[in-house]
């Protein structure tokens, strides 16, 4: 079957938009005006080249494995294979529900070997205030049994997969810790049906770096 649907699930990156409380917005701006640039060429000809500052966990973000770790693999070295081309499946958990998802949210789900991409709607409060605390997350006992059914990726539409009003972060460390890469910040997965697409999520190949915004879709 023809795949011909693209569906965008990644949030558009703008100028000094907060995307985690406490980190600084990107600063987007021409490092080349075209009027700057038209001096170096004849007739009408000209160019823009734009210049960014960001830190990695700005938008929709890939974590992978040296976020957590030192010794794991960062944007240079995770292999395609558990970014690219991957069978895709959304799991409804709406936040209206509960916050805190659990083990017994997957397991009467087939899951194994599969991109998890959990929906749970809190995307709609993106760029307000009430984004940033009483979200949804996914608790040690989730993480685990994601862990044992060898899930190849793990996205959410919330602002951390998990919980942060404490200080440690047993999702992050048991994914992460076994090469399972994170995407947070996630949206439209509502546009998305349970099964039956692929799931793409590839960031530049930067070395040393363990986190980096990507463009999330999805074919149908």
């Amino acid at each position: 079957m023809k795949r011909d649907k693209f569906i965008e699930l990644n949030h558009i990156i703008k100028n000094d938009m907060i995307t985690y409380k406490g980190l600084p917005g990107p600063k987007i701006c021409d490092f080349w005006t075209r009027e700057y640039s038209s001096s170096f060429y004849d007739g009408d000809t000209s160019f823009q080249i734009g210049k960014i500052e960001l830190v990695g966990n700005t938008g929709t973000y890939l974590d992978t494995p040296f976020h957590r770790y030192e010794e794991g693999d960062d944007l240079s070295a995770v292999l395609l294979n558990k970014l690219a081309d991957l069978e895709g499946l959304v799991i409804k958990v709406p936040y209206t529900e509960t916050l805190e998802i659990s083990a017994d949210h997957f397991q009467s789900i087939e899951i194994l070997g599969k991109a998890v991409l959990i929906h749970t709607g809190w995307d709609q409060f993106w760029r307000s205030e009430k984004y940033f605390t009483g979200h949804p997350f996914i608790n040690a006992a989730a993480a685990n049994y994601l862990l044992e059914q060898k899930v190849k990726l793990v996205g959410i539409d919330s602002y951390n997969i998990d919980d942060t009003r404490g200080n440690t972060r047993p999702a992050h460390t048991i994914l992460l810790g076994n090469d399972i890469c994170i995407i947070e910040h996630m949206t439209c997965l509502d546009r998305l049906p349970a099964n039956g697409f692929r799931f793409f999520a590839t960031p530049p190949r930067i070395d040393g770096m363990g986190s980096f915004p990507v463009r999330a879709f999805a074919i149908l």
